[in-house]
Order: C-alpha cells, then structure tokens, then sequence
C-alpha cells in the first residue's frame, strides 16, 4: 500500500478541505453562547490580579451589590499588574502554571475583556493544532497522506472544539503536547544541538502551561529509552540534557508548587471525592467517545452504550494495526501518548478512591494518541485495494458524526464539559422574570466563581447580598422577591429563624425563594 503520495486525490483534497473550514467556523461561532462558567470566571479572575481572599472581604460583607460590582473582578484594572497577576496564580491557584493566563492577559488588554474576545484566543491557539499534527505525522510516518486523515479527524473533532472555545489553557496544552511531540522525533533524527534545543522549548513551554506536561514528558523518555534498549547512547545523553535543561528552567514554578502544596491539595480536593466504579467507566467510555461523536445524549442511555462501545472497538482495532503494520519507532510513541497519562490517573481512583480520571480534559495526551491511530487505521485502509468501499462508508460516518455533533453543540447554552452552573440558565430566566429581586448567598466550595457565572445572565437590576457563615444578612425592606442561591443549610435556617419565613425549592433547581419577606 502507498501512504507516501505528496498529497490526496483531488476530490479528497477538497473534502478536507471543506472539512478544515468548517472547523475552523465551529471554532468561532457563538463563541459567547455557552454560559461563561465557574474556571473560565476564574481566568478572567487570575488575569485581572485579583485574589480571591481580597474579593472575599469586599463583597461578602453583607452589603448590597449590583451584577456590575461582582462583574468588576473580570475586568482589567490599572492599580493590578502582572505581578499581581503571578502572584495571584502562586498562591491560590498553584496547579495553574502562568504561561496560558499572560497570554490572555495581553490579549484582553488588545481587544476588550466580553466573553467572546477572550474565548477567541483559545480558539486561534486551537488553530495551531493543525501544523503540529501535519508535523508530527510526518516525523512519525514520512506520509503526509496520514496527516491530511488526522488533521480531518481533529478538525471537526467535537471534544477540541469544545475545548478550543474554553478560556482554559487546554488548547495550549494540547498544541505543546503536539509540538514537543514532533520536536523529540526530529531531535532524535537530526540530532543536532539546535534540535534539541528546539525540544527543550517545547518541553519547557508544555511545563508552563499545565502541570500533567510532566507525564508527557515521562513518555518521552520512557519512548526513548525501550528505543535504545535502556543503553548510554548518544540519544539518551541529548535527551536528558535537554529535560534537564527544562526541568532546571521550570525550577521557579516547582518551587511555587511545593510552597503552596497545601493549597494545591486544597484547591484540587474535588477529585479526592469518591465516585462509584461504574460511573468512572460510564465517563471514561463518553469520555472517549466525544473525541468523534458528541450528541448530547444521556449517558446511561441504550443509544450512548452502542455508540461507546462502537468508539471503542473502533479504537482498540486502529490501535492494534498500527502494532501490527508499524515498526515499533511508530507505534512505541502513540501507545505511550495513549497510556502513560491515563495510568497516571486511573490507578490512584481504582486504589484510594477519587475521581481524577473522570475529567476528559486530563486525557489530551491520550486522546491525541488515539487520534494518531485512528488516522494511521482509516490512511491504510483507504489506500487498500480490498475492502476501500467499506472503509470509504465507516470513515464517512466517523466524519458525518464528528459534523452533526459540532453542529449540535454549537446551539446549545450549556454542554456536559461545563460542570458547575448547568442550572444557572434556568435560574437566571427564573429571577429576570421578577420585579426588584434579591438574590442571598454565602461561601462554599464553589459559589464565589458561580456567583459571577449566574451574573452573566442576569439583568443589571438583580442585587446581591453575600455573606460568609454563619452571619446571618440584613435584608433591606425594598426588595419584592428574594432568593437564596446555593445557600448553606446554616444561611437557610438562620433566614427563616430570624425572619420568621419560608423557603420553598424553584423547579427542582439550587435556588430557594423566600416566602414571608418581600413579595409584594
């Protein structure tokens, strides 16, 4: 079979073509639909300079606040510098390395701090995908025909589109992976110092952008060293100089890290939470499947099982031809991408309980592995003389799915990657639709970022009234409608005690009205 063709046939050049653009404009389209959830508020957050103990003290005092007075804390503001900035990320957010958050924070200060402008970044850094898989193909296989096949796949691969619309620093993460990917294979076959200095950069530049880079860089080496038979090969002394370059280099934010580890420990609690077997399996199968199809069904559903288990037939066949068709300088890389990530996660919940492994954005080494294969599975296939028209319908279909499923998501106000606020759409019509409403809250794990979430969606006339337990607010006799969002079991209680009131649930959302106070 030929994989090495400079380019595909012209009808499938042009299907790619046709493919590209339209990822490219799901990539940018309704960029400020989807609600501003809980981490992208605290980007906005980190880049302002703000610390979360200073908006604490300002705004949960019992006061009255407007959506503007919240709103504040997203915006740039000139008395906070870049070194608030650091800062901000050093010591309350330490698992978030600041290459990601400078770069919006430049980027905002350009083009304006609304939803959509700061979303955008994400979305052209996700554009950068395409020319670091095309290269990281090529270094792999030396046939281009396979990288227009992955690029295809990624284009319109709902999993990155969601994420290329995301103010987080996963599209970032996902091109470094990529490039240091490509860097390492090149290095490997140039072995010149200006390639490995190439490497190291990239190697460095994944550090800066997410902690989990470290687990890419732990496949490299394991990559390299079965290569060279665990032997003190010239490749293996360039290898480690270059990590350890990187690793000397990245010293100032370890240092940050272990400084802070309480913190980390602290702010990355939510994973220690047990979650039943059953479910991990049920996340880590839809999980997996939102890399091709993504149509929103439920996942317990008899539709979503068929389509996880297709996906995954689908990928343990790809993965198990490039084993059998590729020398292992191939395929050694793709299963490492696959594999040394997942097990990282994966095994912690499996012993001590957790629920590491069910977050899809952790897995980005692994899905673009699988990428990998599944491109390497359909470029054979395709060019095989037996069977082409099969594989020219199930490729079809990959491809048709992969389409409607952006489409889809596309629409939608609220998607499965958004994990806190789901509810604040309904909430926020729920409050807009009363006269001089008030909406009480106080402190929890998640409300202060959620808070600034939900006033996205409200109109400016809705007020605030936060407070931190166990105080009980003061509130104001001019307001007709009162509401208690996310509200401790102590804020609920104290407010009917001292109140003399009622709360009643609203439609089975995280929202309780008052009744007795207000409504007039």
């Amino acid at each position: 079979m030929n994989l090495y063709g400079k380019r595909p046939q012209a009808w499938l050049f042009l299907l790619f073509t046709i493919l590209l653009v339209l990822g490219i404009f799901f990539r940018f389209v309704n960029l400020e639909q989807k609600i501003y959830w809980h981490d992208e508020v605290v980007t906005s957050f980190r880049i302002a300079g703000y610390y979360g103990q200073e908006f604490l003290q300002e705004s949960f005092d019992g006061s009255v606040v407007s959506v503007a007075d919240l709103q504040q804390y997203q915006q740039l503001n000139p008395e906070k510098s870049l070194q608030d900035l650091i800062k901000s990320l050093a010591t309350e957010d330490p698992q978030h390395p600041p290459l990601y958050y400078i770069m919006v924070r430049f980027w905002v200060q350009l083009w304006g701090d609304s939803v959509a402008v700061t979303r955008s970044l994400s979305a052209i850094i996700s554009l950068l995908v395409f020319p670091c898989l095309y290269w990281l193909c090529l270094e792999l296989f030396a046939a281009p025909w396979v990288g227009w096949v992955a690029i295809a796949l990624g284009t319109i691969s709902p999993f990155h589109i969601l994420y290329a619309q995301e103010a987080r620093e996963y599209s970032l993460w996902t091109v470094t992976t990529l490039l240091a990917s490509a860097a390492l294979l090149r290095a490997m076959r140039r072995q010149t110092l200006a390639s490995w200095a190439i490497y190291t950069v990239s190697l460095l530049l994944g550090f800066y952008t997410f902690l989990f880079s470290v687990l890419v860089a732990i496949g490299h080496g394991i990559y390299l060293l079965v290569l060279e038979k665990f032997s003190w090969t010239k490749t293996v002394k360039a290898y480690l100089l270059a990590s350890i370059t990187a690793v000397i280099l990245y010293l100032p934010w370890i240092v940050v890290v272990i400084a802070n580890l309480q913190i980390l420990k602290m702010t990355t609690n939510w994973t220690n939470e047990q979650l039943p077997i059953g479910s991990l399996i049920i996340a880590w199968a839809s999980n997996l499947s939102s890399m091709f199809i993504d149509l929103g069904l439920e996942r317990y559903s008899l539709p979503s099982y068929l389509i996880y288990l297709t996906i995954l037939a689908l990928v343990i066949y790809a993965v198990y031809v490039l084993c059998r068709q590729t020398p292992q300088r191939i395929w050694l890389l793709i299963v490492t991408l696959i594999t040394v990530t997942p097990l990282a996660l994966i095994l912690p919940d499996l012993i001590s309980g957790g629920q590491r492994s069910a977050s899809a954005r952790y897995f980005i080494p692994c899905y673009l592995g699988i990428q990998l294969a599944v491109a390497y599975l359909f470029a054979s296939k395709l060019r095989e003389s037996q069977r082409k028209r099969i594989w020219h319908g199930i490729a079809a279909v990959v491809l048709t799915c992969g389409v409607i499923s952006c489409a889809i998501s596309a629409q939608a106000q609220v998607w499965w990657n958004k994990v806190v606020g789901a509810g604040n759409p309904q909430i926020a019509q729920v409050i807009n639709q009363t006269s001089e409403p008030l909406i009480i809250s106080n402190v929890d794990s998640t409300n202060p970022a959620n808070l600034i979430s939900l006033s996205y969606l409200l109109d400016p006339q809705v007020k605030f009234q936060l407070v931190i337990d166990p105080n009980i607010p003061q509130i104001p006799a001019k307001f007709s409608n009162i509401f208690l969002f996310h509200p401790s079991e102590g804020l609920r209680v104290g407010i009917e005690n001292q109140y003399n009131a009622k709360t009643e649930q609203v439609e089975n959302l995280s929202l309780l009205q008052v009744k007795g106070i207000g409504n007039k």
